[in-house]
């Protein structure tokens, strides 16, 4: 059934952080499906919190890092089909670039979360097959492209 056809649609609206220290990349290690994948410190938005909010609190939940965010990277677009080809989920992911500050190694990380760790761009790519989506890598890809923008194109209106 489509929206079009009275069924009420709405995407998950997701954040992802791309924290990089001396060329490595903060990543999570994370239960998802039964399986262990690796994943950016990411998340959904939550009522009465913006996207830059989301995105901080994500960060340090999953990682123990508190980060500055410093740039936008991109809003990204991905549907998932479910394995009997019928039912699917549209995600909507905002990417941020940041810088870490500080870590709390004595913080508790968020269920499903078996760690947080360091990687350089080569090791993450060797791993595609254990990304959670195919939002992992087009996200740091464009961030080391150089792909930024001002964290002023987000606006967040009362």
């Amino acid at each position: 059934m489509s929206y079009r056809e009275g069924r009420f649609w709405q995407p998950d609206v997701t954040v992802a952080t791309v924290v990089v220290r001396d060329g490595r990349l903060l990543m999570v290690e994370e239960r998802a499906h039964g399986k262990l994948v690796f994943n950016q410190p990411a998340g959904h938005l939550e009522p009465d919190e913006s996207l830059s909010e989301a995105a901080l609190r994500e960060t340090r939940e999953e990682t123990g890092w508190d980060v500055e965010l410093t740039a936008f990277i991109g809003a990204y677009q991905w549907k998932t089909v479910d394995s009997d080809g019928i039912g699917s989920r549209h995600y909507l992911r905002f990417a941020f670039a940041a810088e870490p500050l500080a870590h709390d190694a004595t913080r508790a990380l968020d269920d499903g979360i078996v760690q947080a760790l360091w990687m350089t761009p080569a090791e993450l790519h060797d791993q595609q097959a254990r990304h959670r989506s195919p939002l992992v890598w087009q996200v740091v890809q464009d961030y080391l492209g150089g792909r930024r923008s001002p964290l002023s194109m987000l606006q967040q209106v009362a």
